[in-house]
């Protein structure tokens, strides 16, 4: 059974799939894989590197717009979304780039999904940002091959911690407690999102057999743009990690 923040979280996505789709399809329904907020090429950061012939689970896959791409590279992949509207949207994206593979509607923190199925799991600010990492880590863990890659990217937790939440931006003072950080509730018909001090990261992550390869922070390129972040969000961003990728695998 879905927990009460995996309704909340369901209910939110499905309330606000549409206009999420309208203001950043083009944006991120660009030709090439891209990372995060300000779409980086996965080119050059080279997080999942060749796909061709492996069998990849997207982890919160939206519009699932990564994973037509990988479908393209020759990958396997299969979408899973806590969302239905977000996979309707996935579907009508499918079918216009001549693409399919399954899609799965579910929690991320009850995949239900066999063990050892997959060569790569990841999401780009996916299921690790709105499901319980306590959950989704074990479940990562479960379905994810020996020598596995695991991938994600999210806001830093100095992001949350500086968030200006009466402004809606970005500030220059610590806002929240690091220790403590876990849950985020933000207004009552928003997500709840999720994220842990660094130190507790790489426990539960070493605690479930995740070596981390790269932990990449990221700073936005002079001239970035971006549909999700204002100018001065992306300034704010150029001089401290709003946004990192972890790059991780399974021993």
């Amino acid at each position: 059974m879905a927990s009460s923040d995996a309704k909340r979280n369901r209910a939110a996505w499905d309330a606000t799939s549409d206009e999420y789709q309208r203001r950043h399809r083009e944006f991120i329904g660009q030709a090439a894989p891209r990372w995060g907020m300000w779409q980086l090429p996965e080119s050059e950061l080279r997080i999942l590197g060749d796909v061709a012939g492996k069998d990849v689970l997207e982890y919160g896959c939206g519009a699932a717009q990564w994973s037509i791409l990988l479908a393209r590279a020759g990958a396997r992949p299969v979408g899973l979304d806590n969302s239905g509207r977000q996979l309707e949207h996935a579907r009508t994206l499918m079918d216009e780039a001549g693409v399919d593979f399954p899609l799965v509607h579910a929690s991320a923190g009850e995949a239900p999904l066999d063990d050892d199925a997959f060569d790569i799991v990841f999401c780009d600010h996916g299921a690790m940002t709105f499901a319980d990492p306590y959950a989704t880590v074990p479940e990562v863990a479960r379905v994810l091959r020996r020598g596995g890659l695991f991938a994600f990217s999210h806001s830093t937790p100095l992001a949350l911690l500086c968030f200006d939440e009466e402004a809606d931006t970005m500030g220059t003072a610590l806002r929240r407690d690091l220790f403590g950080l876990h849950r985020i509730a933000w207004l009552d018909d928003e997500p709840v999102e999720f994220n842990l001090p660094m130190g507790e990261w790489i426990d539960l992550l070493r605690g479930n057999g995740f070596a981390v390869e790269d932990l990449v922070e990221v700073r936005p390129p002079e001239g970035a743009t971006s549909t999700y972040r204002s100018p001065e969000e992306t300034d704010w961003a150029r001089r401290w990690p709003m946004e990192q990728i972890w790059k991780l695998r399974r021993q």
